[in-house]
């Protein structure tokens, strides 16, 4: 797998490679709380060197796996690669190009969204082996998941965690780092009289607001910039 020859140079004046970071949208609201964390992490990457790019999940026409089995075909020379064709195969060449890809998504009903994981499975279940349950992916690509809800932090730590840790697990087959950071007991909407939404206090949840997402703001940056930085 090659990566574009994109560098700087450092004060010696010797090439320094430029990491790439492709940010994915998986929430449907582009201006949100996922929009905005995710815009945050752009930042970090961008601060650290990196070239960052971002696609949003809900504007391409794409499905999940399709079972073509494609990808394990003896004949196929790159086994890791998805071979369907549709809106997402553009998204999928610029994620095997990524040194690292931040993916963002929403918690509903549950679950991230269809979106999230139609794309996870079409990114790395090409790279499960059938015959020993290895990765056949050649390169490296870390990833960072960001996840927001409604759920408070000590209902994420007890029940979502666990699971989110091993929803996610297929991303291993990557061979990067998965690391996931959660903003949780988010602002839904600006006006909560607008909706049936009586089992939430409004005055509670804005100020929560106030004094979490700047701190959860700050993780993403962060999150962005570690992954543009580390090796």
């Amino acid at each position: 797998m090659s990566k574009l020859a994109i560098s700087t140079k450092n004060h010696r004046g010797e090439e320094i490679p430029m990491k790439k970071i492709l940010i994915l949208n998986g929430g449907p609201r582009k201006n949100n709380n996922t929009a905005k964390l995710l815009a945050s992490a752009r930042e970090g990457a961008a601060s650290a060197g990196a070239s960052v790019e971002t696609i949003d999940l809900y504007n391409l026409n794409f499905t999940d796996c399709r079972s073509c089995l494609a990808c394990k075909n003896k004949k196929i020379a790159v086994p890791w690669k998805c071979y369907w064709k549709d809106g997402l195969t553009e998204t999928l060449e610029k994620v095997y190009e990524a040194d690292a890809i931040i993916i963002g998504s929403p918690i509903y009903f549950g679950e991230p969204t269809g979106e999230v994981r139609s794309f996870m499975v079409r990114s790395t279940f090409p790279a499960l082996s059938y015959d020993d349950y290895e990765s056949t992916f050649t390169g490296k690509i870390d990833v960072g998941i960001i996840l927001t809800m409604n759920a408070d932090q000590d209902y994420y730590d007890e029940h979502y965690k666990p699971r989110m840790e091993e929803y996610f697990w297929p991303f291993h087959f990557l061979n990067g780092k998965t690391e996931i950071l959660a903003s949780c007991d988010t602002l839904q909407v600006p006006d909560y009289s607008r909706y049936r939404m009586a089992s939430w206090d409004e005055t509670k949840k804005k100020a929560h607001h106030a004094e979490q997402f700047p701190k959860d703001l700050q993780a993403a940056f962060d999150l962005g910039k570690r992954l543009a930085s580390q090796q």
